[in-house]
């Protein structure tokens, strides 16, 4: 049943002003909404409820990524856009994009309250 339906996504946000500017202007996700419980925008048909909260506990790992096809490109133009990749130990690549075992290649990013978010390329199978 549930694989016949939309996905929706949710990411905790303390400051919708802030948040706006990330992920509406950085980002470039189309805006929705906004409303004393969230703050909604699309990805490719999909949505995610930027959740208003009083406080933002975030998860050391990450909450939500985006599938890209070309990982180099979209690193670019976050970069150009203001966004910091994370610089984790185990990534050796100065982009800091990282290559996993099986090939999939992976970054890393937070949002400003902290939430890790990535961009990712998986090899076809």
């Amino acid at each position: 049943m549930l694989a016949q339906c939309d996905l929706m996504g949710f990411i905790p946000i303390t400051d919708a002003r802030r948040a706006r500017a990330f992920y509406i202007d950085k980002l470039k996700l189309q805006f929705v909404s906004d409303d004393q419980f969230a703050l909604v925008v699309r990805a490719n048909g999909n949505d995610i409820r930027l959740t208003h909260m009083k406080a933002v506990a975030p998860a050391p790992y990450t909450i939500c990524g985006w599938k890209v096809s070309d990982i180099e490109a979209a690193a670019k133009e976050l970069i150009s856009a203001g966004v910091v990749f994370e610089k984790y130990p185990f990534v050796e690549d100065p982009s800091g994009i990282w290559t996993a075992p099986g090939g999939a290649r992976i970054a890393w990013f937070k949002d400003p309250d902290g939430n890790v978010l990535s961009i990712s390329n998986h090899p076809k199978h």
